[in-house]
This record gives structure tokens, C-alpha cells and sequence, in this order.
């Protein structure tokens, strides 16, 4: 197996041009190949065939100042995909698919530092197929939002690739939080016209985004997402051109439509509890 130095090496080599080229004299690029290699590293997984499988789904988190240069320069997430694929074949590992790298941002995140996270999975980020019906009955959007996703824990990205996911304690869950602050049954995420909906299920411990208590709102990329304390990013990398905020499409009949992106998070009332 190739060692940690060396993927760090041959990736370093492989972006140093790509980054120069798309965000010159930007320092907190300097540890990307570093943590990209790391986070490869350690996410091999052994397919007990003398062959060992490397991470397919990559999220640089950052500051959403700091992701901003990397969003207006979209060509650089297909440039650092397409390296980690050559470095992995390089190093005799085998991809469950083409890599493929997003972003996700969290406004608590210092403006030097980005985070990466790794995994596998056999439903890349952009996976839109759906669900024929809703759990309630009524007919299924047509259209998933591409690369949708929410990081749990900090850690763990989950693709968000169905219609309705359920998200709780229960182990029937779509997205299981085992924390007991969080309920059996806490919220759901719907999509309604083309858009992630998050509704509160009359959860024990309330459900919160940016810091504001919520029954149901639209999420847009970069919202933070408090159930009884436990915190979730939703991110969702958008199409060349663009924004968060973008209002070209249907609008959402959902009141709690916010105009923007990303907002500055406030102290829900567990937090608070906690000083």
C-alpha cells in the first residue's frame, strides 16, 4: 500500500498548478493535498481481495467567506476530483465511482481553516433518482436537488438521495442521531418544488436552524441545523452561475422561505442552558 508521504507527494505535485491557477496566493490552500491525502488514507477500506477501496465522496468545509473563491471557480472541485482519482488508480486502489469533491460551509469555522471529510458511497452526491410516492401518499417530486448533503456529527456525510428522510433516534430512520436529547421521531426533510424542506415532527427538544426555533423551513446550503442541541450542516454544491439565494426558480410556498444562504448563528435555548 502507498504510503501516507507519498500520496501527500504525488497530490501536492498534481494541485499545486491547479490551485495556482484558480486562487493565487490564497493561504489556506497550502494543506489541502496534506488533508486530502490524510483523509484518503485513512478511509481505505480492505475488500479482503488484496485490493483495498478508496473514498468516492469528498466535502471541503469551510468559512463561507473562505468557500467563496472555491465556488466562483468551479472547474477546481472537477480538477481536484480528477486528481484524487489518478493518484488512487496510481496507488493500485479501486473507486466505487469517479471521485467527486463539494463544498459545505459553516459560519462558525475560522477564516484560515478548512476541514475534509471522506467516505464511501454507492450513490454519489449527485444521485437524483426518487421515490415514486411520498410516505403520505401524495406523488413525489420529479426532480431531487443535486449533490444535496448533511454532515452529522462533523464527521460523516450523508447523501441526500431520497424524496422524504427521516431523521431521529429510531433505528428506522433514514438519518439515525442516537443522542437522547434528540427524539425517536425529530423531523423530516421533504422536497417541495425542487427544494430540501425541514419539518419539525413535535419533537421534545425542538428543531432549530441559525439558531431559530422552526416548525418548517427551506434549507439553503450552508444552514445549520440544531436538533435539541445535536448539530447537522446541510450543504449542497449549486450549478455554475448560480447562488444560494437565487430566485429565478418557482418560488416555495412555504412561509419560512429566508432570503439568504447563510446566516450568523445564534444560541438556541439549549445552549444557552449549558453556561
Amino acid at each position: 500500500m502507498a504510503r501516507l508521504d507519498e500520496l501527500e507527494s504525488r497530490l501536492q505535485g498534481l494541485l499545486e498548478v491547479y490551485l495556482l491557477k484558480y486562487l493565487p496566493g490564497y493561504k489556506a490552500e497550502d494543506k489541502v493535498a496534506q488533508q486530502l491525502a490524510a483523509v484518503l488514507h485513512s478511509n481505505l477500506v480492505d475488500k479482503g481481495d488484496d485490493s483495498l477501496q478508496a473514498p468516492n465522496v469528498y466535502v471541503i468545509i469551510g468559512h463561507p467567506s473562505t468557500l467563496a473563491r472555491w465556488r466562483s471557480e468551479p472547474r477546481l472541485l472537477g480538477e481536484l476530483a480528477e486528481a484524487l482519482y489518478t493518484v488512487g488508480k496510481e496507488a493500485g486502489f479501486t473507486f466505487i465511482t469517479k471521485p467527486t469533491v463539494t463544498t459545505a460551509a459553516d459560519v462558525n469555522m475560522k477564516l484560515e481553516d478548512l476541514r475534509i471529510l471522506a467516505s464511501s458511497s454507492n450513490q454519489i452526491l449527485n444521485d437524483t433518482r426518487g421515490l415514486p410516492v411520498t410516505s403520505n401518499g401524495e406523488p413525489a417530486s420529479a426532480s431531487i436537488p443535486t449533490n444535496a448533503f448533511l454532515i452529522l456529527h462533523g464527521t460523516k456525510i450523508v447523501p441526500l438521495n431520497r424524496t422524504v428522510i427521516n431523521i431521529g433516534r429510531r433505528l428506522d430512520n433514514q438519518v439515525v442521531v442516537d443522542d437522547p436529547r434528540v427524539s425517536r421521531a425529530h423531523a423530516q426533510l421533504r422536497i417541495v418544488k425542487d427544494r430540501f424542506v425541514l419539518f419539525d415532527l413535535n419533537s421534545t427538544g425542538g428543531t432549530y436552524v441559525n439558531g431559530v426555533r422552526t416548525h418548517q423551513s427551506v434549507l439553503y446550503p450552508g444552514d445549520v441545523i440544531s436538533l435539541a442541541g445535536v448539530t447537522l450542516i446541510f450543504g449542497q454544491d449549486l450549478p455554475p452561475g448560480r447562488t444560494a439565494d437565487d430566485k429565478t426558480g418557482p418560488a416555495s410556498p412555504i412561509s419560512a422561505d429566508r432570503p439568504t444562504a447563510i446566516l450568523h448563528k445564534e444560541k438556541d435555548p439549549q445552549e444557552k442552558d449549558k453556561k
